[in-house]
This record gives C-alpha cells, sequence and structure tokens, in this order.
C-alpha cells in the first residue's frame, strides 16, 4: 500500500505530465525515457511509471514493446474518428442546453464567450502562454454551452474527446520556429490560414447567438462546422507539404 507522499508525487508526475502532453510540450510520437523525465520533472521512478500508466489508460501515451512509453501520436484518422466522436457526444449535449438552459446557462455562455473575445492571438506567432490561454478560454466556452444538459457521463466522455483534439490543435498550430525546432514538417500557409477560419470570433458569436436565440437547427449547421474545421486545417497542411 503506497503511503501519502508516494500518492502526492504520483498525483504530480501525472498532471506534469499530462499539461505537457495536451500543450505538445512533450510533442507526438516523442519517446518517454523515464531517466530523461526524472531529470526533467525531478521526480522518481516509481511516480512516473505510475503516472505513464494512467495516462496510457486515457490513450495520451502509449506503450511500446521493450522500448517503455511514448507519446500518442497524433494521424488524420485519430482525428477523423475524434470527429465523428465529438459529432455523437458534444451535438445532443448542445442541443439539450439550447431546449434547458435557463438565465444561469444563458449568463455562463455570454461570460465565456466574452472571456474568449478578450484573449487576443495570432495562431503562426503564438507564445505557448497566449496558446495555454486560448486552449483555457475556447474549452470554458464550449464547456459553457453544453452545460444544461443532463448527462454526466456524455459530459465526461466529452472532456477526455475534448483533451485528445486539444493535442491535435497544438500540433498544427504551432508557430514555423517551434516546428523546426521539433523536427516537424507540416504545412504553413495553407494550414495557418485554415486555423485563422478555425479560431475566428465570429463563428463563435454566431454559435453563442444561435443558442441563446434558442434556434437549434442553425446551432447544430453551426456546430457541425465547427466541430470539422480541425480536420480542414490538417487537409490543408497535407496539401500543402504533399
Amino acid at each position: 500500500m503506497q503511503d501519502k507522499d508516494s500518492l502526492t508525487k504520483t498525483e504530480a508526475a501525472y498532471w506534469l505530465l499530462r499539461r505537457d502532453i495536451l500543450n505538445t510540450k512533450l510533442r507526438p510520437g516523442a519517446s518517454l525515457k523515464l531517466s530523461a523525465l526524472r531529470d526533467a520533472y525531478g521526480l522518481g521512478w516509481t511516480p512516473l511509471r505510475e503516472a505513464l500508466s494512467r495516462l496510457e489508460a486515457e490513450k495520451l501515451v502509449t506503450a511500446v514493446s521493450n522500448r517503455g512509453f511514448a507519446v500518442a501520436p497524433v494521424s488524420r484518422a485519430e482525428l477523423e474518428d475524434l470527429m465523428r466522436a465529438r459529432m455523437v457526444v458534444e451535438l445532443p449535449l448542445l442541443l439539450e442546453s439550447i431546449e434547458k438552459g435557463g438565465p444561469d446557462w444563458e449568463s455562463a455562455v455570454v461570460t465565456a464567450h466574452y472571456r474568449l473575445s478578450r484573449c487576443k492571438i495570432v495562431p503562426d506567432a503564438a507564445s505557448e502562454e497566449m496558446a495555454d490561454e486560448w486552449d483555457e478560454k475556447h474549452t470554458a466556452f464550449h464547456a459553457a454551452l453544453i452545460s444544461a444538459a443532463s448527462s454526466n457521463w456524455l459530459q465526461r466522455f466529452q472532456s477526455t474527446i475534448s483533451d485528445q483534439l486539444r493535442r491535435h490543435h497544438r500540433f498544427l498550430g504551432l508557430a514555423p520556429t517551434q516546428r523546426a525546432a521539433a523536427g516537424l514538417t507540416i504545412g504553413y500557409e495553407k494550414a495557418v490560414a485554415a486555423l485563422r477560419d478555425a479560431m475566428a470570433m465570429e463563428h463563435h458569436t454566431a454559435l453563442m447567438e444561435a443558442a441563446l436565440d434558442r434556434d437549434i437547427e442553425r446551432a447544430g449547421v453551426l456546430m457541425t462546422e465547427h466541430i470539422g474545421y480541425t480536420l480542414q486545417v490538417y487537409i490543408r497542411s497535407e496539401d500543402e507539404i504533399g
């Protein structure tokens, strides 16, 4: 049985690794050598192993036969699968929230939208801090939109899908200098143009207004378009390096 100190170190290792995987500081596909992680994070073997096992269960880390662990890769196939899952989970949550949401829900949506609108970011020149702030505010906006829905399980699934998509967003949104430093060969100009479309406040505002107007049909169309934006970024990147 683990003592309290060991559990605390395991939790610390888990949250530190999870943060750096989601923001792609630990880039997709990168090897996770225990010796290097121990030096980087100042944590012992046992907490790191247990944290990596938890992250493997969340599919943020993969176990490599006879080679330890690696950050889960990103791919077009994975992204398409995540989009299908998001459609199945998040769209019904949104429509239920529109039907059931009261004044508190409306206030939460407006507040989250305002905070997102105050987050100024240039997709191809964003610092890590700017990207972190955008991720936080963007996630909060979508969480507010679906917050009046009643299913705790669907909310949990949506959160898991959102975390996985965050890695894809950050991978696709790396600035040119960051891409070069990470050894990534993903396209630039077309990808950035698509990324700007995906991050534009106009679309988020239209989605908020449709939700607050209780326009289920328009909200559904806008959310479907919104879910497809990340794939368009990936496709344009492929086209550019093809």
